[in-house]
């Protein structure tokens, strides 16, 4: 049986994420293979309800008590979806995976990288992505595609300071592990990012 890969996409909100997955998922079936898309936080029943939690507006919580969360609602997402995909032969394709929590809770809201590289050892030891496809835009840009589409989420609603900082912190992991994460410049025309993602896509299927 051919092993299964995991792909996982990343970016600031309004990066382009949700329409470059369809595209992807389409491409991968078209050369026949078995692909399952799911999302983080989220995938699982309990996922979902962690993600309602994280993502509402009146809801405030603690910075680590989100991380927390975060990697509760990943442990439940290997555990009932990603690791028994993959076990299968399929290939999984996740909108967000822990890349998105050193950007987020790391350097959004500055938790110390040492307890979320803790928590990742816990949560998944040395299992990682094959491949992690990051949509590098500018702030104000994405913040300009959210506002155009849909009402913000408590992430959303956050200051153009904060998602300077998980922009840095995603940059600073697409230069910290090269062979995974590839960049794509995502504020490029929707057919040159296809072009991108088209290239980098043939050489691992």
């Amino acid at each position: 049986m051919t092993p299964g890969k995991f792909i996982t996409l990343e970016g600031i909100d309004g990066a382009g994420k949700s329409t470059h997955l369809a595209w992807l998922e389409n491409f991968l079936r078209g050369r026949g293979l078995t692909v399952v898309v799911t999302r983080e936080p989220g995938g699982t029943p309990l996922g979902e309800k962690l993600r309602a939690l994280l993502l509402d507006n009146s809801q405030a919580m603690h910075a680590e008590t989100e991380a927390l969360l975060m990697f509760a609602a990943r442990r439940e997402h290997l555990d009932k979806v990603i690791l028994p995909a993959l076990a299968r032969g399929d290939w999984v394709i996740s909108d967000r995976f822990t890349d998105a929590s050193f950007a987020y809770q790391g350097g959004g809201r500055g938790l110390a990288s040492n307890r979320l590289d803790d928590l990742e050892r816990w949560v998944q030891g040395e299992f990682q992505p094959d491949l992690t496809l990051y949509f590098d835009v500018s702030v104000a840009l994405g913040r300009q595609r959210v506002n155009a589409i849909k009402t913000a989420d408590r992430f959303e609603k956050e200051q153009d300071e904060f998602f300077q900082r998980v922009r840095a912190a995603y940059l600073q992991r697409a230069h910290k592990f090269p062979q995974r994460i590839r960049l794509i410049d995502s504020s490029q025309p929707l057919d040159k990012v296809k072009e991108s993602l088209h290239d980098i896509i043939s050489t691992i299927c």
